[in-house]
């Protein structure tokens, strides 16, 4: 009887659910029983006991309890996760990803922290990953494609985590992608996104692709605190970090499913565009060959972005030390 298994059936009841029923779906004793539910309470669950009725989940606004259990209860994939690595605190989840990755573990694998000590984010930027406030995530992949097709799969989680991270959306409070793979709200970045990969000539040993996603976080400062912010900033809403996480794998097993059938962004590139935050819209490229202006036009089928010159010629923009902005900001 493990406690994941407990709070989905908690979860799933129809109001309460008897000590009786509970030992009969799991095979266990009423005392086994109660000993989990109150190891749920010590974990910060809310279960309201009541005799001759049973138990209750109790879940609200409030309800963001990160742990194994918590993250398990909300996996609903086939693969995605199956295999989940729970740290209170770790340095890097992109790095212990990469050692499981060198030591066997199978595709899908998915390390969640509460806190980073050493995160990084694109060209080496440190990432901020305080405990109880964001998500902080890895996930291992071994696709059957050429190495220079894995750089598209930025772009699938991209589309995963936009996906999960819409769906606690406003009015007042929409995601859009801003090319290639962060999440924004209002102009302002929630969720960034970077994949590693160990690779030879023909093959790939295995892709490692790190999500952060600013969850309830409150505050920002320096340098980011005008073109990031969180989820609860945007929503007024504390989110559920557990289910959030389950949701963003749900929607990877399924987008990485297309990327598995064509190998390119072909199946998803109608979609990623649908979303996209600069598309149609006058954006700066800031190529380290030269800085150029011109309109975005959407993604093509291996996931570059397709910019029409202000000077009239048209550029396919690769993802790598290419950087697009927004002219007069972020996106």
């Amino acid at each position: 009887m493990k406690k994941d298994e407990i709070i989905k059936k908690l979860r799933c009841a129809d109001g309460y659910i008897s000590g009786q029923e509970l030992c009969e779906c799991f095979g266990v004793s009423r005392t086994a029983v109660w000993k989990a539910i109150k190891q749920l309470e010590k974990d910060g669950y809310k279960i309201e006991a009541v005799n001759n009725r049973g138990y209750r989940l109790i879940e609200d606004a409030e309800s963001d309890i990160l742990s194994q259990a918590s993250i398990e209860s909300y996996i609903e994939t086939k693969w995605a996760a199956k295999n989940l690595l729970f740290k209170k605190e770790t340095g890097s989840t992109n790095i212990d990803a990469k050692s499981l990755g060198e030591n066997g573990a199978v595709s899908g694998t998915l390390v969640v922290a509460d806190r980073q000590t050493a995160g990084l984010g694109r060209r080496g930027r440190s990432w901020v990953s305080e405990a109880g406030e964001n998500i902080y995530m890895s996930i291992m992949l071994r696709p059957d494609c050429r190495p220079e097709k894995a750089s598209m799969l930025t772009l699938v989680m991209a589309l995963a985590a936009f996906e999960a991270v819409n769906e606690l959306r406003t009015e007042t409070a929409r995601a859009l992608i801003k090319w290639p793979n962060d999440i924004v709200i209002n102009g302002k970045k929630v969720c960034g996104i970077l994949t590693e990969m160990s690779a030879e000539l023909d093959g790939i040993h295995y892709v490692v692709t790190g999500i952060g996603i600013n969850s309830n976080q409150t505050r920002f400062d320096g340098e980011i605190a005008d073109r990031a912010t969180s989820i609860f900033n945007e929503t007024g809403r504390k989110v559920n970090r557990a289910k959030l996480i389950g949701r963003t794998m749900h929607y990877l097993e399924k987008y990485y499913a297309e990327f598995e059938k064509s190998q390119d962004m072909s199946r998803l590139m109608e979609r990623y565009n649908s979303f996209l935050a600069n598309m149609d819209e006058k954006v700066r490229v800031l190529d380290p060959k030269g800085e150029y202006d011109g309109t975005a036009r959407g993604i093509n089928e291996k996931g570059e972005l397709i910019v029409d010159r202000a000077d009239g010629g048209r550029e396919y923009v690769f993802a790598g030390e290419v950087s697009v902005r927004g002219v007069y900001g972020y996106v």
